[in-house]
């Protein structure tokens, strides 16, 4: 059983000592204080996981006390003792970050209620903190999961990960989480000591691709820099290449990459100099690759070498169990970087969690954690701070907030790109309208690098 420690900060002798005694008994870890001063000192030195704080101290008052505590340990959990509900003195409390009060003489099942929930939700923390540092100490980017879908896949990263340079074909729908899984097999290989070098294929322009991955010699083009440049693939030397959304990749640059897979060489632009590199190529993609090749628009030999070991990323759909650990993870990590005191998700929050249906898998999973809590103030992660849409019968979701609606498809057949356009276009406008028209926070809502939403925001002229 874990042992709490909780601090007593109360001028009453009898009080202080009776509580303490009390508490013992439970086999928490207590230590009593009669002065805000002297457990202040003591919480710099040992922060205990909860103070029951006297208001009505000598010297400081317990209302001071709190304010320094929950500035200089936001961790520590503070229950407030009053000797009468003041309740202008008890609401300026917990606006200043108290969990809970008691009103003195203290009731003890009351109190013990009142610890109970507050070590419930400190175990969590503990619990995801130990993760954060279990991962950190494996030198692996955290993903968090414990069901069977997700576990498969990581027992073939372990397995494939042994080698150095075999290569690795990650398949998988839109922010399942591919990148993560390409850092973990690079960090679990023999090439963890090398660089990781990521290229997104869709975000470049297809005439820059080869030049970006094979890099050029000086003059073997116009625009090229006078002293040439180094490739993506010499940057990764002996380490990892991970090319996500291979399916874009062109017919050239298809050519050159299965050369260089094959016998581990290539030519830099504009170059005669044969040039060698150890690496290994990791790509993904989030489209069906065997149906690009029957269709003729993509390599049946380079789908081969890429596909030596082939994983499939499951969607958040398919792996439910792992919804909540994952929010609970993004919560901490979110509310590191905000500096701000979430301490769990409430009931109503966690059932919207399991119930929603995730179009956009993990990254939407994180995406909306972040933004709750950075628009709201906590502890808990409330259901209104999600801001996620009413699931209608089926499970799904509705459309974007500005309610487009897809036409059925009809015996007379219907423009699918137009479709997609007007989806794309209208997802644009909602971002743009959540974020004031700010670019670069509208990217982040759409998951896109502030370029890409730039360079794709230029065929919709008419948003503003």
């Amino acid at each position: 059983m874990t042992s709490y420690s909780i601090y007593i900060v109360d001028d009453e002798a009898v009080a202080r000592n009776g509580l303490k005694l009390a508490l013992k008994k439970k086999n928490y870890d207590v230590a009593a204080f009669d002065t805000a001063e002297a457990a202040l000192k003591a919480i710099d030195e040992r922060p205990p996981d909860l103070v029951l704080l006297d208001i009505g101290l000598p010297g400081m008052s317990g209302v001071e006390a709190l304010e320094i505590i929950k500035t200089q340990h936001p961790e520590v959990i503070v229950v407030m003792i009053t000797a009468y509900e003041d309740v202008p003195t008890v609401v300026s409390s917990m606006k200043n970050g108290a969990y809970e009060y008691v009103v003195k003489p203290v009731q003890m099942d009351a109190l013990l209620v009142i610890l109970r929930n507050a070590f419930e939700t400190i175990a969590m923390r503990k619990e995801i903190q130990a993760l954060h540092e279990k991962c950190l100490k494996e030198n692996l980017p955290c993903f968090i999961g414990e069901s069977n879908a997700i576990q498969d896949v990581m027992q073939l990263v372990d397995k494939a990960a042994q080698s150095p340079d075999t290569p690795i074909l990650i398949l998988g729908e839109t922010g399942t989480g591919k990148e993560l899984i390409a850092k973990a097999i690079h960090y679990k290989s023999p090439n963890f000591k090398g660089p990781m070098v990521a290229v997104n294929c869709a975000a470049m322009p297809r005439e820059l691709i080869e030049s970006e991955l094979f890099g050029y010699e000086k003059g073997a083009f116009t625009g090229a820099e006078r002293s040439g440049k180094e490739g993506l693939v010499e940057k990764a030397a002996d380490g990892t290449l991970f090319l996500d959304e291979v399916a874009d990749l062109s017919a050239e640059a298809q050519v050159k990459l299965l050369r260089f897979l094959d016998e581990g060489e290539y030519y830099r632009i504009g170059g005669t100099q044969k040039r060698t590199v150890k690496t290994r190529i990791v790509s993904a993609t989030n489209r069906d690759l065997t149906g690009l090749v029957e269709a003729g628009k993509f390599r049946n030999d380079l789908y081969h070498r890429f596909a030596v070991v082939k994983l499939e990323v499951p969607s958040l759909n398919r792996r439910r169990d792992d919804i909540l650990p994952m929010a609970k993870h993004f919560l901490v990590e979110c509310s590191q970087k905000f500096k701000k005191s979430f301490n769990g998700i409430s009931p109503e929050a966690a059932a919207a969690l399991k119930a929603y249906d995730w179009p956009g898998n993990v990254r939407e999973l994180k995406n909306l954690i972040e933004r709750g809590v950075l628009l709201s103030d906590g502890p808990e992660l409330m259901l209104e701070d999600l801001g996620l849409e009413e699931t209608n019968g089926g499970g799904g979701t509705k459309p974007p907030g500005n309610g487009h609606n897809l036409p059925p498809v009809s015996a007379s057949g219907i423009d699918l790109s137009t479709i997609i356009e007007g989806i794309e276009k209208a997802y644009f406008e909602d971002a743009l309208k959540l974020a004031n028209g700010n670019e670069s926070r509208a990217a982040l809502l759409l998951n896109l690098t502030r370029d890409k939403f730039r360079y794709r925001r230029q065929k919709f002229e008419d948003i503003r």
